[in-house]
């Protein structure tokens, strides 16, 4: 009884796990372009390192792996979900699924889109060279 009470004391929180943005700023460190920055190679939590658990081709968390179901999430500069960076054809939140609301290049909320959330003129857009693109996460942790 005393152990659930105590419990429920302790302070938890959630976070997810930052990974950088989605963006074509090769100058911002947070981009996934800049090769010194969240987009290095040897980056331990990094997009395109090969080795990590969002980079790797077998990880279930990966952004490279066909089959991942636990992808990073992408969301705007408002904290609007924009759905999951994975190169996942199959997942409907996924940015490769080419008829998903994500994947879609008709689709308004697609990335995909150049006249949407892809438009290189949007400030959120991670096609957009000079701005900060999309923030992506990981999966979240308890704390």
């Amino acid at each position: 009884m005393w152990v659930v009470f105590l419990l429920l004391l302790l302070p938890l929180s959630v976070n997810a796990e930052d990974l950088g943005e989605l963006s074509a700023n090769p100058f911002n460190p947070d981009s996934t372009s800049n090769p010194f920055g969240a987009g290095s190679p040897f980056k331990p939590d990094g997009l395109n390192n090969p080795f990590s658990p969002y980079g790797s081709p077998f990880s279930n968390q990966s952004a490279t792996n066909p089959y991942a179901t636990d992808a990073p999430r992408l969301y705007d500069q408002q904290g609007q979900y924009r759905g999951k960076l994975s190169a996942n054809p199959y997942d409907s939140d996924s940015t490769s699924n080419p008829y998903g609301r994500y994947g879609s290049p008709f689709s308004p909320d697609s990335i995909n889109n150049p006249y949407g959330a892809g438009n290189p003129y949007s400030p959120s857009s991670p096609t957009n060279p000079y701005d900060r693109g999309l923030r992506i996460e990981g999966r979240e942790r308890v704390r």
